[in-house]
C-alpha cells in the first residue's frame, strides 16, 4: 500500500524504516531537512527495563506514577514490553550504547525511576547517535525522501483521510498517512524545543476531525539553562548526583519531595519555579561534587557547552530555570497508532497514546518513538478496529473565556492584534507551570479574539497552527477543574495568602 509518513524524528524514522521493510511503498515527508526535530537534541537516553533487578512491570509502576495515575494501562504495558525489541532493533540500526567493561549497556538513573534503565549513547548525546544511525539506515532503504514539505492538510474524502495537501497546494494521495510531527513547544516564551515545533500534526488531525485528548498537560524541564539562550542540561545529571540550591546554598528539595531532585518533573520544576520566584533570582544546579573528569565522560556534551559559554560546572553551580519541554496530550490513538479518522495515525510526541499520564517519565519519549512507530507500521494492513474508546468531542470553545462557569467573572479586555511573540507571553503567563481559572478563561478569551494569520507563507501557516493548538489546550485545561500532574491550578486560598 501507499504509506505517507509526516515526519523524520524517531518515531517517523522508525515507521518509515518498518514499513518499508514490511514491502509498503513509502514516502517520507519533512518540513525542514532531516534531522532538525527533537530527537536529534535528546540527551538522557531510551528507558527499558533490560538490566538485573528490574522488569517490565517496575518500569510501568514507574510510569503510572509518574503521570500521577492518569496513564493508560494497555498503553503502558505495550510501551514497557516493547522496551526490550525496540532497544536491539536500535542496536541493529548501529546505535552505540554505552557499555560497561564487562560489555553490557550501560544504565543510568533518572527522576522517579526506581531502577538505573536509562540506556544512553555518547554519554549525553543519545538522540543524535539515534539519528545519526537511522538516517543511515534510511539511504539504504526504498524509502522516497522529500525535505521542505510543508504539509498544510489532510485531505479526506467519506469521512477518510486519503493523503495531504501541502502548503503550496500540491496534493499526494495514500492508503494511509502517519503523523509524527512532534510537539508544540512553540507555544511557549521559554522551551527546550526547536523552531520547528509548531503543533502541525495536532492542527492537521483537528481540522480532519480527529479525537484529541490531555492537551493540558506540558511538562517542563526544571533544569534548563537560565539566558537569553536557552540550553537543556539533562535529568541525567541529577541522577548522577547533582543537587539544586537556592540563592543561599541550601537544597530546598528535601523539603519539596521525599526523593528531592529525583522527584517527578512537574514537582521539580515547580518547586524549581516558586524558589526562583521568591529569591528573584534563578536556583542552581550543584554538579561539583561530580569532579571534571566525571562532568567530562558521562556528560561530554553539556561540559563542551557550558565550557563555550564560559561556565565552568566543575567549579561553580549552574543557574537554571524551567522551560516549555514535552506535550503529553495530542492525537488520540490506539497502542496501534491508528485515529478515530480512518487512513490516520499518528505517532511520537504528536500523539496521544496514553503512556505518559499527566506527566511523563523522563526517557519514556524515545522508547515511545520507537514502540508505536513500529508498532504503527505493522498495523497499516490490519483490519482489526481500535481496542480503545475515542475521547468524547471537546467542550466548544467559549469565546466569552468560560463565564457560564458557577462563579466566574469577566474576562479581563483582549487585544485584537496577533502575534507569535503575543500568544508565547499568554500562553506561558497563564497555561504555565502554575495556572489559576480566571488565568485560564482570560487566556480563552483572547486566543478566540484573536484572528488566525492569513496563509500566505510558511510561518504563517505555523502561527495560525500554533493559535488552533493553544485554542485546543486552553479549552482543556479550562475544563479540568482539579490539579493532577501537569496541569497545576492555584487554589482561590493559595492566592489569597499569596
Amino acid at each position: 500500500m501507499n504509506v505517507i509518513i509526516v515526519g523524520g524524528g524517531i518515531a517517523g524514522l522508525t515507521a518509515a524504516l518498518r514499513a518499508d521493510a514490511l514491502g509498503h511503498r513509502v514516502t517520507l515527508l519533512v518540513k525542514g531537512a532531516l534531522g532538525d526535530g527533537c530527537t536529534a537534541h535528546a540527551q538522557g537516553g531510551v528507558a527499558g527495563a533490560y538490566g538485573p533487578g528490574d522488569s517490565p512491570a517496575l518500569h510501568a509502576l514507574d510510569t503510572l506514577q509518574a503521570g500521577d495515575g492518569h496513564g493508560d494501562p494497555l498503553a503502558i504495558t505495550a510501551l514497557v514490553d516493547g522496551a526490550h525489541a525496540a532497544i536491539a532493533a536500535l542496536v541493529d540500526a548501529g546505535v552505540a550504547f554505552d557499555r560497561t567493561a564487562d560489555g553490557d549497556i550501560a544504565r543510568g538513573l533518572e527522576a522517579a525511576h526506581s531502577r538505573p534503565r536509562i540506556a544512553h549513547a555518547g554519554g549525553d548525546a543519545t538522540g543524535a547517535a539515534i539519528s545519526t544511525a537511522l538516517l543511515s539506515r534510511l539511504r539504504t532503504s526504498t524509502v522516497r525522501v522529500r525535505e521542505h514539505v510543508f504539509v498544510a492538510d489532510a485531505l479526506t474524502c467519506a469521512d477518510r483521510v486519503i493523503g495531504i495537501r501541502s502548503i503550496d497546494g500540491a496534493e499526494v494521495r495514500a492508503d494511509a498517512v502517519v503523523l509524527a510531527t512532534g510537539g508544540a513547544g512553540q507555544l511557549y516564551t521559554h522551551t527546550t524545543n526547536p523552531a520547528g515545533t509548531t503543533g502541525d500534526g495536532i492542527a492537521i488531525a483537528v481540522r480532519a476531525g480527529a479525537a484529541i485528548a490531555d492537551l493540558e498537560f506540558v511538562q517542563f524541564h526544571p533544569t534548563v539553562l537560565a539566558g537569553a539562550k536557552p540550553f537543556l542540561i539533562s535529568e541525567a545529571v541529577r541522577g548522577a548526583g547533582a543537587v539544586l540550591r537556592d540563592a543561599t546554598g541550601r537544597r530546598f528539595m528535601l523539603d519539596e519531595h521525599p526523593d528531592a531532585e529525583l522527584a517527578p518533573r512537574d514537582v521539580v520544576a515547580r518547586a524549581v519555579a516558586r524558589r526562583a520566584a521568591a529569591q528573584a533570582a534563578p536556583v542552581a544546579l550543584d554538579a561539583t561534587g561530580l569532579g571534571a573528569t566525571v562532568l567530562a565522560d558521562r556528560f561530554p556534551t553539556i561540559d563542551a557547552e557550558l565550557r563555550r559559554r564560559g561556565i565552568d560546572w566543575s567549579r561553580h553551580p549552574v543557574p537554571v530555570t524551567p522551560a516549555a519541554h514535552y506535550l503529553m496530550g495530542g492525537i488520540a490513538t490506539d497502542i496501534d497508532g491508528r485515529t478515530s479518522v480512518p487512513g490516520l495515525w499518528a505517532v511520537g510526541e504528536t500523539a496521544r497514546t496514553g503512556v505518559h499520564g499527566a506527566n511523563r517519565l523522563a526517557s519514556n519519549s524515545l522508547l515511545e518513538g520507537a514502540v508505536f512507530g513500529a508498532r504503527a507500521a505493522e498495523s497499516l494492513t490490519s483490519s482489526a478496529t481500535p481496542s480503545f474508546r475515542w475521547p468524547e468531542a471537546s467542550p466548544p470553545h467559549r469565546r466569552d473565556g468560560g463565564r457560564d462557569r458557577p462563579g466566574a467573572t469577566s474576562a479581563a479586555p483582549t487585544d485584537p492584534s496577533f502575534s507569535r511573540s503575543a500568544l508565547q507571553r499568554l500562553m506561558w503567563n497563564q497555561l504555565g507551570l502554575i495556572r489559576t481559572d480566571h488565568g485560564m478563561r482570560d487566556a480563552v478569551a483572547q486566543l478566540h479574539a484573536w484572528t488566525a494569520p492569513s496563509p500566505t507563507s510558511p510561518t504563517a501557516h505555523e502561527d495560525a497552527n500554533l493559535l488552533a493548538v493553544g485554542r485546543a489546550l486552553a479549552s482543556a485545561a479550562l475544563s479540568r477543574t482539579d490539579s493532577l500532574g501537569a496541569h497545576s491550578l492555584l487554589s482561590p486560598a493559595l492566592m489569597g495568602a499569596a
